[in-house]
């Protein structure tokens, strides 16, 4: 039999359904495969051995007795460590939260309660979700499955390899400038950023709370879509949250997209580009034409300025989110002193890692006196132009495609300076400054490594997306290749 691991979420579904397998069994298969490969890929903060055997059994009663089932019922998943799980470590890759515990559970956590989900543990990421690579957590860096010297991307790069490797059937990471398409990108699997406002908010630790969406990696489409069906929706907790109704993403996954008018924008068409992903995506786009979907050259002209604007605009959100952590309330406190402000003062020394440090800075030093016109105000001027560029767009075409990153996965400690670093994210970062879904799909390889497609939709257009990164799964099997891990 094949080994349970390497069972997409639609086809692991069916077999418990049809009692042939176990949500016990699936787990525990699981489990075996972190035991066996998490030493080298380093992908979790926290294996929840204990609690997803006691779910997995949940799980199977409820499918023995014919209770109301979900998707997602007995499949075992992972959980980035930005997302709150009550009474269970939720670190965000810092020292500052090392031993917090938070007293309650995420809405998308409950919701994955609700639907008898199995958490397997938690992601590693960078620390609050701020980096490219997984290299700036505060424990250790994740590894790419497919080359161990190299950066699994990030700040999600914990559930990118976690599902790259076989350690989880999907898991949930979080997007704020890529930090689920880029990952998705540089591990070979699917990574979904949805709208803004389609998943709830609450619980999920802020970065840039007007850029945080939460959404799932997967190995295909079909995975995809059930995964973002048993988290999106509206929540009165979160203020952002968006009341338009969450369609049947499985319904529109028909395999046609004959007809659909897909724009390419010729602003992601720039300079340090590597050639080899250049050529995988161009082969990756005149596939969508051969299925029968009409390409249109279209402009983004705005583009150029997203990445300025946005680290303008999330570092000043970072600056604000990141103040409670005073050493007063929770998290880490540095206790040596009985003075208030070098106890303040110690404690975000220690508990914060440099690039959050560096993005503090940055952010207070944009919204300060003097600067906050010539800066803040004027990245949020331009992230109007680029929304607006969008929508003008949108009335041409269906959707846009585009590489997701200009690289394959980058060598570990290869990538030093900080702003070389930020142009890994100059293809997915408009999206976020939009709000706009965006998924990137496997397409292919260059020199053995993992080049991603971006497909960018409309507001709470994620069906039309998955749509389409589906029919081009149905012809391609890059999505079904494993990295070579013993």
């Amino acid at each position: 039999m094949t080994d349970l691991y390497t069972l997409s979420i639609h086809e692991a579904a069916r077999l418990l359904r049809e009692r042939k397998i176990s949500s016990v069994e699936l787990t525990k298969a699981h489990l075996d495969r972190i035991r066996a490969v998490e030493p080298q890929v380093k992908a979790y903060t926290l294996v929840t051995d204990d609690l997803a055997l006691k779910q997995a059994e949940e799980a199977d009663r409820r499918i023995a007795s014919g209770e109301d089932l979900s998707p997602l019922t007995g499949i075992p998943i992972a959980i980035k460590d930005v997302i709150c799980t009550k009474d269970i470590p939720t670190t965000c890759g810092s020292r500052m939260l090392e031993n917090f515990k938070p007293p309650y559970n995420a809405t998308v956590m409950e919701k994955l309660n609700k639907a008898g989900a199995v958490m397997l543990g938690k992601t590693n990421m960078d620390e609050f979700a701020m980096g490219s690579s997984t290299e700036h957590s505060a424990f250790f860096p994740t590894h790419n499955p497919w080359d161990l010297e190299r950066a699994p991307g990030g700040s999600s790069g914990g559930s990118a390899a976690a599902v790259a490797a076989g350690m989880a059937m999907g898991a949930y990471g979080t997007d704020t400038g890529g930090s689920i398409r880029q990952p998705g990108s540089l591990c070979n699997v699917v990574g979904l950023k949805p709208t803004y406002g389609r998943v709830s908010r609450f619980g999920l630790v802020a970065f840039a709370s007007s850029l945080d969406q939460i959404g799932p990696f997967t190995r295909n489409a079909q995975d995809a879509a059930l995964m973002l069906q048993a988290v999106a929706g509206y929540d009165a907790q979160d203020a952002t949250s968006s009341p338009q109704p969450v369609t049947d993403y499985t319904k529109e996954l028909t395999g046609n997209i004959k007809g659909l008018r897909i724009g390419v924008p010729r602003e992601y068409w720039v300079e340090g580009i590597q050639p080899g992903v250049e050529k995988v995506v161009r082969e990756g786009i005149e596939r969508l034409r051969e299925l029968g979907a009409e390409l249109v050259d279209v402009s983004l002209p705005h583009t150029k300025y997203g990445l300025a604007a946005y680290y303008i605009v999330a570092p000043a959100e970072a600056s604000a989110n990141l103040a409670r952590y005073d050493g007063v309330k929770y998290g880490y406190s540095y206790r040596e002193t009985s003075d208030m402000w070098e106890a303040m003062e110690k404690t975000r020394q220690y508990g914060f890692g440099a690039e959050v440090k560096r993005r503090i800075m940055l952010g207070t030093y944009a919204l300060s006196a003097g600067y906050y016109d010539a800066y803040y105000k004027r990245a949020e001027q331009v992230r109007t132009l680029i929304k607006q560029d969008f929508v003008n767009v949108f009335k041409k075409v269906d959707a846009l495609v585009s590489p997701t990153c200009p690289t394959v996965a980058f060598k570990l400690g290869e990538i030093t300076d900080p702003y070389q670093m930020y142009l890994q994210d100059m293809f997915t970062i408009p999206a976020n400054l939009a709000g706009i879904c965006g998924v990137s799909i496997p397409a292919g390889f260059s020199e053995g490594l993992p080049v991603g497609l971006q497909l960018l939709g409309n507001d709470f257009a994620e069906g039309t997306i998955l749509r389409i990164a589906d029919a081009f799964q149905r012809v391609t099997d890059f999505h079904d290749q494993w990295p070579d891990l013993q």
